[in-house]
């Protein structure tokens, strides 16, 4: 052989190498599915209730310069309220945002009172100095046409709407919707109804004068975030964090579907509203952040089996639009749960994590129920609610050598004692509610 052609020869093989080894890194899934049972092994002989998580985890993007594009409508409260200090920071805070955004994004500003005007029609955030000029502009006045104001941006996303982009109305409020549709009820709706078309709502609530019931629903059934703001100053760091998630989405439209099997029976899904039918389970996800986990916790009964024996409890079966591979993708799996007569054995296997999850979500129901019985006026309903909330975590604290089920405990003792302030009751409830969501959706912020 010509020994001029070996250092060729040589070149050819590792080309063809790294390219075999390469290749299906293109292909690579962006999600990580885990199906974990907090109690792996089961009493034998008896009928149980046990947790089952469901956890979805986005790949961290090596390049994150290479993000899936966004197609953002600011919506931002520009009624009599928002006067002074209020306008001045939500003006700067979205102005600091839009610079985040590269000339691949679509931004569009929407402001409303009692009617809506669009501000900046959607465009590329190309010009971010003439975008910035167009919103030092709004001033406050009127009143507050929220779910129109809400619509109109919808309509902006709408003009370059795409499902491989991350499609997300940002909504800024000080006060109660007066004007148009404006109870929880219909504004939720309209979440779930933008959620279809793939949009998601996030809700920023500044002040104590918003309805906090509306804005966690809206935000809740479209999955996007929800924030409360008591200072107009801390209004930059909240669009910061939004950002952050907005611009890190690798996957959407998320359909998760649970199959329970062999007599296993759902009883309730934890932490997002689900449909269960007969034996089956189903819920969605909007979006899903690079590195961040998603999860949602299913309690099912399970039927009484023999010593030594193990059961099939559920199949999983995820589908979900890969943004950078621009796909659809499909995940599956399943759990199986084992029985012994051991108390050793059951006591060893206990997956710690998960039942941290799931006790974090049943404590999250417990919490829910206490701001009811407040609203109707039974403070002492609400914190004979809330000192059972601290039992259960306290117990299963005890048992778990869990010190963050631990401080839970404490946080809801607090709470009980923080009940009973009129005064002070818009405030605490506002973060209650904050909390519930964000415990319930995994938001990062």
């Amino acid at each position: 052989m010509n020994r001029y052609r070996l250092p060729q020869i040589k070149r050819l093989l590792i080309a063809l190498c790294l390219s075999s080894t390469l290749a299906p890194l293109a292909h690579a899934k962006q999600i990580d599915l885990q199906v974990n049972l907090a109690t792996p092994v089961m009493e034998a002989d008896r009928t149980h209730n046990a947790f089952i998580k469901i956890s979805l985890e986005a790949i961290k993007q090596e390049q994150p310069q290479e993000r899936i594009p966004a197609n953002i409508a600011i919506v931002l409260d520009k009624s009599g309220s928002m006067q002074g200090d209020k306008l001045y920071h939500a003006k700067k805070a979205a102005i600091m945002a839009i610079n985040r955004l590269g000339t691949n994004d679509i931004v569009s500003v929407v402001s409303y009172d009692s009617r809506v005007n669009v501000v900046v029609p959607a465009t590329k955030a190309s010009d971010t100095a003439r975008i910035a000029r167009s919103i030092q502009q709004i001033e406050a006045s009127g009143n507050t046409a929220l779910f129109a104001g809400v619509s109109k941006g919808s309509q902006e996303l709408r003009k370059f709407l795409d499902m491989n982009k991350v499609n997300r109305v940002i909504l800024l409020s000080d006060g109660l919707a007066n004007v148009g549709p404006s109870t929880p009820n219909e504004l939720g709706k309209l979440g779930l109804s933008l959620a279809k078309e793939g949009i998601s709502v996030t809700t920023i609530g500044l002040g104590l004068g918003y309805n906090e019931d509306l804005m966690t629903q809206l935000a809740g059934f479209s999955d996007g975030n929800h924030a409360f703001v008591e200072n107009a100053e801390d209004l930059a760091r909240i669009f910061q964090y939004e950002f952050g998630d907005v611009l890190s989405v690798v996957a959407q439209g998320v359909e998760i579907h649970i199959t329970c099997k062999n007599g296993v029976r759902p009883l309730r899904v934890l932490g997002r509203e689900a449909d269960i039918s007969g034996n089956m389970v189903s819920t969605r996800m909007n979006q899903l952040y690079s590195e961040q986990e998603k999860f949602i916790i299913l309690e099912v009964e399970v039927p009484a089996q023999e010593d030594r024996s193990n059961l099939e409890l559920v199949d999983v079966d995820i589908r979900y639009n890969d943004l950078f591979n621009k796909q659809n993708e499909q995940l599956s799996s399943n759990v199986v749960a084992n029985f012994t007569r051991s108390q050793k054995k059951i006591d060893d296997a206990v997956d710690t994590q998960t039942y941290e999850a799931a006790a974090e979500q049943v404590a999250n129901e417990f919490n829910r129920e206490a701001v009811e019985k407040r609203d109707q006026g039974d403070i002492q309903g609400a914190q004979s609610i809330l000192q059972k909330s601290a039992d259960y975590l306290d117990n299963l604290g005890q048992t778990l050598s869990s010190p963050k089920l631990i401080e839970q405990k404490e946080e809801a003792l607090q709470d009980a004692s923080e009940l009973d302030d009129e005064q002070e009751w818009s405030k605490k409830r506002k973060e209650l509610k904050e909390r519930q969501f964000k415990r319930a959706k995994q938001q990062s912020y």
